[in-house]
């Protein structure tokens, strides 16, 4: 598979995050899949934000899962924009989708969208918890899903496990890529993974230099907040 760029949230970094504005931005400059985050709202409603309450990305205070879909749609997530459910994302674009659960819970919720609406080939679905990756693995059979780790390195000696600990892991509830914090990785790193034969995914690159350093270690793309990366991946060897 050649070098993907996904989209962060979009693209976070000229567009409010998580909006359909983002999305379609991100679609229009070429981005080969949209990466995005998925809560629960206090009725259930499979809502599109990244952080666990509002404060940050919107006119409002509060968890989400305080609020209903009705409250949280009345909120302004930037430009006017309001928040979307993961429905409207997928009406509202047609690239392929990287969803990142936050729990179990979210898990149910998607396996049930990814159900009735046959996303096992556009949807990719990703989490820093092991047991929601294992959860959507059991619920979605043949999803392809995605480890996600910022820590990992060993600091001690008591920790020299940890590196190879990452790529267990992954193996362990099932997923085929892991995504790594590009600040953190290493060449040790990269090369465990890829004896498993994991892809690996560099986040968030935003950075010609950090662009180097994936191109460098061979990964399989990168995750990015602007637009010009995606162009000038094409160039970067």
């Amino acid at each position: 598979m050649s070098f993907v760029t996904i989209g962060h949230r979009g693209v976070m970094g000229v567009e409010p995050e998580n909006t359909l504005r983002s999305f379609r931005r991100a679609e229009r400059v070429g981005m080969d899949a949209i990466e995005l985050d998925l809560h629960l709202s206090k009725d259930g409603a499979l809502v599109v934000m990244h952080d666990a309450d509002v404060d940050r990305t919107t006119d409002g205070t509060g968890p989400i899962a305080d609020k209903t879909l009705d409250e949280l749609r009345a909120l302004d997530a930037g430009l006017g924009e309001r928040i979307p459910v993961f429905e409207e994302v997928l009406d509202a674009v047609d690239a392929p989708l990287q969803a990142e659960i936050k729990d179990v819970a979210a898990a149910r919720a998607l396996a049930e969208v990814m159900h009735r609406r046959g996303l096992t080939g556009r949807v990719e679905v990703s989490s820093f918890h092991d047991e929601a990756v294992a959860e959507i693995a059991r619920l979605v059979p043949g999803v392809r899903t995605v480890l996600i780790a910022s820590r990992w390195e060993a600091h001690t000696r008591a920790d020299v496990a940890d590196v190879a600990d990452i790529v267990d892991r992954a193996r362990a509830v099932g997923a085929a890529t892991l995504a790594l914090n590009i600040r953190r990785l290493t060449l040790e790193t990269a090369e465990r993974a890829r004896e498993a034969e994991l892809r690996i995914i560099g986040w968030v690159v935003n950075t010609q230099q950090h662009l180097r350093l994936a191109r460098a270690l061979e990964l399989d793309g990168v995750t990015t907040d602007h637009p010009e990366i995606r162009r000038t991946s094409r160039f970067t060897a």
